[in-house]
């Protein structure tokens, strides 16, 4: 019989006390078989005796056996005292009357929209500073003052806030004190099988060691509806007028950012679409800051775009990017600047617009809610959710995502961003849920899965690249394990899927371009067969184009029947 040496140097047979002992005891039997023979209470210890009594001890007495020895234990321990859990004291005060000197600090989106949102709320009286994009610097300084094992954006984005924190006060030469009263960082917060819920601790721990005790970290759910305001004293009102400004300032910025995505890649002129990028960014801001009409402004912008000359025949490969929202929406050295390394490397980038992701929102509230509104015996009420109308709730939730969509697209439609569609989540939801079940959640869910089908079933890309961060527990069983299944499915789909680290750029960057290859024949090879088809050169279809005011303005999208936009360009120039 093994035994166990306990810390107090008393020999333990398996997980039996000196309780145990004192009432049971454990011989072997000559044929190797082993039996608890009870001992009688006068202290006798003769096997025989036992076996001649029959006493084998029942379920009753073995389960008391346990309970006596977990109490020793949880005494000897120290577990029989009242403990309280541990809560994190998170400074959350943020009055009105310290709003006219105080800054918020924000950043997480990608840069264009960090400022305007920025300008928006600076338009509602609040002093506001969009954070620099996260750099190799900022992972410096998240894994210097934060936990250990921590996934990637973590460290990026609680590195980002204490060197900024850092520059105030070693390079600006600012008090502490007065960093501690005069900052406070605004970011979301979320809950779900992901790190992502318990970022505000890790702000918090980084803080405290990096010399910033007290620092505030104010958040906001991003499932957490139009009105979460603290109080009417709060100097953070987080109300409708809060959140239609947020709003303004994503989505003006989502369409900016699909502009830039779109044209750059065929302007004539190297740098015509980053400067009127640039232009518009200004335009925009301005606009939010005055509360102005976002609309005429993104009128203005689309004159800065339709001055730009495209040459759409330049067969381009078309690279979809998707995975873990952060890692595929930064872009600095979080994801190793995916988007300019692929289109340095001759590549048109497709990007996930913030907007798809708030869409993705309602509609997990729209499916759990369908789920539970039949529940009988999960609560008191006749069919669950006692105390709710799901009905009024699901007819609100069809509301917001019928404007949020319709917003978008006059957005859209201001700046000249032709023929741009947003997923359609019931439509993702119902081709990924064989692969990757609904209700499992965290990261982009099933949307990964999703999308990659789409892409390939609707040419939508040549080539899909998933991004994930380094230790990210969602996205990395997706595209590690589920996506290969998927792909097993659709041979013809071109799938890389990257884990992002902070300090493996040049390995990332083999792999995509080994991919990326392939993605390039495929985008001649559309083109190519084109012209043998039809007959016509390419010199020819330039000309037409050159001829057509529609066809060569840089606003103007080619009707989709290939996944390149060469090849588009191409078959409605011989059509025309």
């Amino acid at each position: 019989m093994q035994t166990l040496q306990y810390d107090e140097g008393e020999p333990r047979v398996g997980r039996i006390d000196q309780d145990a002992r004192d009432r049971f005891d454990w011989n072997s039997t000559g044929k190797g078989e082993t039996e608890m023979t009870q001992i009688s209470s006068h202290g006798t210890s003769d096997p025989l005796e036992a076996d001649k009594r029959g006493a084998i001890p029942s379920l009753e007495d073995i389960e008391q056996v346990l309970k006596s020895f977990e109490l020793e234990e949880r005494l000897r321990l120290g577990l029989g005292q009242t403990m309280s859990h541990w809560t994190d004291p998170n400074p959350k005060t943020f009055t009105k009357k310290e709003r006219a000197h105080t800054t918020l600090l924000l950043g997480g989106l990608t840069m264009i929209q960090d400022y305007l949102v920025q300008g928006a709320l600076n338009g509602l009286g609040y002093k506001v500073e969009a954070m620099s994009v996260p750099d190799y610097e900022s992972l410096r300084f998240g894994k210097e003052f934060g936990n250990r094992g921590q996934c990637n954006p973590t460290y990026f984005t609680v590195g980002n806030l204490v060197k900024h924190l850092v520059h105030l006060r070693d390079k600006e030469h600012m008090a502490t004190e007065d960093i501690i009263r005069d900052y406070v960082f605004l970011t979301a917060g979320a809950c779900g099988p992901c790190r992502f819920g318990t970022y505000v601790t890790e702000y918090r721990k980084a803080l405290r060691d990096a010399g910033f005790e007290g620092f505030r970290v104010m958040l906001f759910q991003q499932q957490g509806g139009l009105k979460q305001a603290t109080g009417e004293e709060s100097g953070l009102e987080l109300g409708p007028k809060f959140f239609t400004q947020l709003l303004k300032a994503i989505m003006a910025g989502d369409v900016l950012n699909a502009m830039g995505y779109r044209i750059r890649p065929y302007e004539v002129n190297p740098g015509d679409t980053n400067r009127a990028i640039a232009q518009a960014r200004e335009i925009l801001h301005d606009s939010l800051e005055r509360r102005k009409s976002v609309l005429l402004a993104l009128r203005r912008c689309r004159k800065l775009f339709e001055a730009i000359e495209v040459d759409r025949l330049n067969p381009r490969p078309k690279v979809s990017i998707i995975g873990e929202f952060w890692a595929m929406t930064t872009e600095g050295d979080g994801n190793y600047k995916l988007q300019q390394f692929l289109e340095g490397e001759g590549a048109e980038v497709e990007i996930q617009l913030v907007t798809a992701w708030l869409l993705y929102q309602i509609w997990e509230h729209r499916y759990d809610t369908q789920r539970r509104i039949d529940m009988r015996g999960v609560d008191a009420g006749r069919k669950g959710l006692e105390g709710k109308d799901p009905v009024r709730k699901l007819q609100l939730l069809e509301l917001a995502e019928r404007v949020l969509s319709r917003w978008f697209y006059t957005y859209c439609w201001a700046i000249g961003l032709e023929g741009y569609k947003l997923p359609d989540m019931m439509e993702i939801a119902t081709i990924s849920h064989q692969y990757y079940h609904n209700e499992l959640r965290g990261g982009e869910g099933h949307m990964e899965v999703g999308k990659l089908i789409q892409t390939v079933e609707k040419k939508k890309a040549h080539m899909v690249l998933s991004v994930k961060p380094f230790g990210c527990m969602p996205s990395s069983s997706v595209s590690d394990g589920i996506q290969s299944l998927v792909t097993g499915r659709f041979p013809e789909a071109i799938f890389c899927a990257i884990e992002t680290t902070g300090d493996a750029a040049v390995n990332a960057y083999s792999r995509v371009q080994m991919m990326l290859f392939k993605a390039k024949q495929v985008a001649r090879g559309e083109l190519e067969r084109l012209s043998q088809e039809t007959g016509v050169s390419l010199d020819d279809a330039r000309n037409r184009i050159a001829r057509s005011r529609k066809l060569r303005s840089s606003l103007h999208l080619p009707h989709h029947v290939y996944a390149g936009t060469a090849a588009n360009a191409f078959h409605e120039a011989v059509r025309a």
